[in-house]
């Protein structure tokens, strides 16, 4: 019987395989197009996937909201906390409120009351959930694309706290809209009670699982039993380990997880030095192949939208994806230019503090309103029961196609043409900060000179020092830039060595493994060292 049915447990997992198989070619292919063109890779993997969900006898692979919302948000948004600089969003904290907040609610009022006088007979409940879908700004799309370019940190701070925070404010009114558009009753005045409850409820819930979990991390440590393959366990379940019970309990699983990611990020010194360094591996990794599987998938659903409207309300619904779409960039650039200035004219305390910036700076953040797969995702949710349900779905698709494949294709030539760029503020605070460390290392040294007893540690000393004060010369020629931009002559030569060094240091080790006269558990301990001392060299 066993053997009989082998065969066909066999074809079963051929079958059920090639999709796999499929996504993996399809993500490796067009992952080297989008380098080979120079486009970010959310735009080329949504057209891709468009064009894909018409080829012939494709299998239809059909999104499912539960997926996104349960299994690959959390992991999008713990990531982006993890990544936060908390120093900077509390700093940037007026204009990030402002956008996650202010920007939602304006966004969903208007879009609402255009689709209202737009679309023939639709409810004004349907038309805010309409609003409230595609208000939020993706939490992946526009950091993404924004890297490709050299962009004022500051800039990226607001876009990425932006994206992370305005999820839980635009959900909390689609879940009041769709309740209103299923029953037919909606109450104002619960709204904002409710907003806080759900904003203040998933943030307390984050924190706490987070002081778990960095406990558990500093039990690991404690315990001395040096397994980053745990620890890093640990931080994959973080996300939904902050996340589900949130939801669970009707507060905000958006929040939760960011506030979680950013509290053990902040906290990852305890966290043994191999555990960190698999982890950043691990959820780079991770959050790539994530990202190219969402937005495939946003791309394939057009087939299948368009499949289900019928033929004779494709013309005016593309109409209303148009109005729509154009309506979303417009009231974007709308809000966020007087909320740029107009607080600076009213404050003259905050003229002070934080004078205003250049026209060009909101231009950008005005152009980097992409949205993505939790609008769909959330388009796709609506209960059956809404009468406006297709259209919306496919109004819905065209904003995040117009937004993201039109704004997230001309950003970086909008950020060229204007010419906002990083000053290199940044890298020089970097260097200088390494070479702060690097002096205080030898620093210590030398106060550990009077406890010296034999001549083994005086030598020992001597050869560490020096290669701290080679480390803080060659950091100091980052510094030193020619006339050209280029790093001095100096240094550029000691790169060069330590590089050659280390190639025929890896040459030789590849070459024993290749002759048998090195074990492969050697080989592997060996080539890691060797990374980590490249690696090290890249970022000098």
């Amino acid at each position: 019987m066993g053997l009989a049915r082998a065969p066909d447990l066999a074809a079963s997992l051929v079958e059920n395989g090639w999709p796999i198989f499929g996504f993996l070619i399809a993500t490796a292919a067009l992952a080297i197009f989008s380098k080979r063109i120079n486009v970010a890779y959310p735009i080329v993997f949504v057209v891709a996937g468009a064009l894909l969900g018409f080829v012939p006898d494709l299998p239809p692979i059909e999104l499912q909201p539960d997926v996104i919302f349960l299994i690959v948000l959390p992991i999008f948004l713990f990531s982006g906390g993890w990544t936060t600089d908390w120093a900077e969003f509390k700093r940037n904290l007026r204009p990030i409120g402002l956008a996650a907040i202010g920007l939602v609610v304006f966004t969903t009022v208007m879009v609402a009351a255009i689709a209202h006088a737009l679309i023939a007979g639709i409810s004004w409940p349907a038309a805010y959930v309409l609003g409230a879908i595609v208000a939020p700004t993706d939490a992946i799309a526009a950091e993404v694309i924004a890297e490709s370019v050299s962009l004022p940190p500051r800039i990226m701070t607001i876009i990425s706290g932006e994206s992370l925070v305005n999820d839980a404010s635009a959900l909390i009114v689609y879940r009041f809209a769709v309740g209103a558009a299923v029953t037919g009753v909606f109450i104002a005045g619960h709204v904002v009670p409710q907003f806080f409850l759900f904003s203040i409820g998933g943030i307390a819930i984050g924190l706490m699982v987070a002081v778990v979990l960095s406990w558990a991390h500093q039990f690991i440590r404690w315990r001395a039993l040096d397994d980053e393959v745990l620890e890093n366990v640990i931080n994959l379940f973080a996300p939904y380990a902050c996340y589900l019970p949130a939801e669970a309990l009707g507060v905000s699983g958006v929040l939760a997880a960011v506030a979680g990611a950013i509290y053990m990020s902040r906290r990852s010194g305890r966290m043994s030095p191999d555990a960190r360094i698999v982890g950043y591996s691990v959820w780079e990794m991770l959050t790539y192949l994530l990202n190219a599987f969402v937005f495939l998938l946003l791309g394939l659903q057009l087939h299948r939208i368009v499949r289900t409207l019928g033929h004779e309300s494709f013309e005016r619904l593309m109409i209303y994806g148009v109005v729509i779409s154009i309506a979303v960039i417009v009231l974007r650039f709308i809000w966020i230019y007087p909320a740029t200035y107009v607080p600076r004219l009213i404050s003259k305390r905050l003229r002070t503090v934080d004078p205003s910036p250049p026209w060009t700076w909101p231009m950008i953040l005005s152009w980097a309103g992409m949205r993505g797969i939790v609008s769909l995702a959330a388009a796709l949710a609506i209960p059956l029961a809404v009468v406006d349900r297709d259209a919306i779905i496919f109004v819905t698709f065209c904003v995040i196609f117009a937004t993201l494949v039109v704004m997230g294709s001309t950003l970086p030539l909008v950020i060229r043409v204007l010419k906002v760029s990083d000053d290199g503020r940044m890298e020089k605070k970097e260097i200088e900060i390494r070479i702060k460390a690097l002096e205080a290392g030898m620093s210590r040294l030398r106060e550990l000179e009077p406890t010296f007893d034999t001549e083994t540690e005086w030598e020992v000393e001597g050869r560490i020092v020096g290669e701290y004060q080679h480390r803080i010369q060659h950091l100091r020629g980052h510094l030193e830039l020619g006339p050209d931009g280029e790093v001095n002559t100096e240094n550029a030569v000691d790169h060069r060595l330590q590089g050659a060094a280390l190639q025929a240091e890896r040459s030789a080790i590849q070459a024993m493994r290749r002759g048998g006269q090195i074990p492969d558990d050697v080989y592997r301990a060996i080539e890691y060292d060797l990374d980590l001392a490249e690696s090290r060299l890249n970022q000098g």
